[in-house]
């Protein structure tokens, strides 16, 4: 069983910049592959980043490149994501998940994640 908890969820003005942290359960977390997803109200789930077990392999939705940074701390069992140049379409609940199955490998599919965390409340004004 693998517990994920979110932090760092907050209001931002467009522009601003927050970090998103997952604390995750686990002496195992170094084998997962990790990702984060949102969803904005009246929206499916959507990808937004995901990296494999040693976090030298990275992907992006196309909305966020450039913008966010996916990375993880193994000796922490925590994975972060850092958002810059934050829009107001970027405001969403934002989910950490864990592929618990697969090897470790970067997932960009919910189905193949297994866990997931309660969710953090992004809110950009304009």
């Amino acid at each position: 069983q693998v517990q994920l908890v979110e932090s760092g969820g907050g209001l931002v003005q467009a522009g601003g910049s927050l970090r998103l942290s997952c604390a995750a359960s686990g002496r195992t977390f170094s084998s997962y592959g990790m990702g984060w997803f949102r969803q904005a109200p009246g929206k499916e789930r959507e990808f937004v980043a995901a990296l494999n077990w040693s976090g030298s392999s990275t992907y992006y939705a196309d909305s966020v490149k450039g913008r966010f940074t996916i990375s993880r701390d193994n000796a922490k069992n925590t994975l972060y994501l850092q958002m810059n140049s934050l829009k107001p379409e970027d405001t969403a609940v934002y989910y950490c998940a864990a592929d618990t199955r697969y090897g470790g490998y970067a997932q960009l599919l919910r189905h193949e994640y297994d866990y997931w965390g309660q969710g953090t409340q992004v809110t950009v004004s304009s």
